[in-house]
């Protein structure tokens, strides 16, 4: 069987003690491309050949999971039980900035200093959605990209709008938005992990800085796309021009290349 990943270089990446295993690929300026459960699954790796093809260079950490597994209820049950209880990612935290923001930050100046370019960009799904935002202390994040950012987990009021930033961090993100940084978000309107209100408090504080997508997975949905659908880029994505999550991903790539390459 094939190797999904056999077309990436194998890295380590180390800080504060802390070392991950790194994938990459291509050339240009780095973008952090960080998984959801249960991992680097192919269609994860499919998305990283699509940033890479507009030459960009992909960084993909091994967070969690099996690296090159599909995704199946065996691969999500290994990889979910671990990661909400890890101190690493604070899943729970509504305004309390995950810890991995900090060993992110340091591998995005790596790759920056390695990569070149004006700077860097990321992009967070599901469980990694939000991290992004956490990685904008720094200033050379220029394109970071929340795709469905599912936590903090939780179905009270404060989580649903919960960004996962202590106080200051989203004093700091909302001063960089007003700096001119953009931050892009993409849901499914029927995404319950992903609620409505997480996206209206993103408008909330940054403003006309946030440029939210927001696909119709209603019921009766012109494009058929199911009530379940959650993974925008990757296990629900149609690769058909015309289709929104076509049209989501041609708007992050534009947006890639508008921060980062087109400058």
């Amino acid at each position: 069987m094939p190797d999904p990943l056999d077309d990436f270089t194998e890295t380590t990446f180390e800080h504060e003690g802390k070392e991950r295993t790194v994938y990459r690929a291509g050339s240009g300026p780095a973008v952090i491309v960080m998984a959801e459960i249960p991992g680097i699954t192919p269609k994860v790796a499919a998305f990283a050949r699509r940033v890479v093809d507009i030459g960009c260079t992909v960084v993909m950490p091994h967070l969690f999971g099996v690296p090159g597994a599909d995704p199946s209820i065996s691969t999500t049950v290994r990889a979910i039980a671990p990661s909400c209880v890890s101190r690493d990612f604070a899943a729970f935290a509504s305004d309390r900035t995950a810890p991995i923001s900090l060993w992110l930050r340091a591998l995005a100046a790596d790759a920056h200093a390695s990569c070149g370019g004006p700077g860097v960009g990321a992009v967070g799904m599901c469980f990694t959605g939000g991290f992004a935002l956490g990685m904008m202390m720094d200033e050379r994040m220029l394109a970071p990209v929340l795709s469905q950012p599912s936590l903090p987990l939780g179905l009270s009021g404060k989580a649903k709008r919960g960004l996962q930033l202590a106080p200051d961090d989203l004093a700091r993100v909302k001063a960089r938005a007003a700096e001119g940084v953009c931050v892009l978000g993409l849901r499914f309107t029927g995404d319950r992990m992903v609620p409505a209100e997480r996206f209206a408090r993103l408008r909330d504080e940054l403003g006309d800085a946030f440029i939210g997508v927001e696909i119709d997975s209603s019921k009766g949905n012109a494009f058929g796309i199911p009530a379940l659908a959650h993974s925008v880029l990757t296990e629900h994505f149609v690769d058909e021009a015309g289709h929104p999550t076509f049209e989501a991903l041609e708007q992050v790539l534009a947006f890639f290349r508008d921060k980062l390459i087109e400058v």
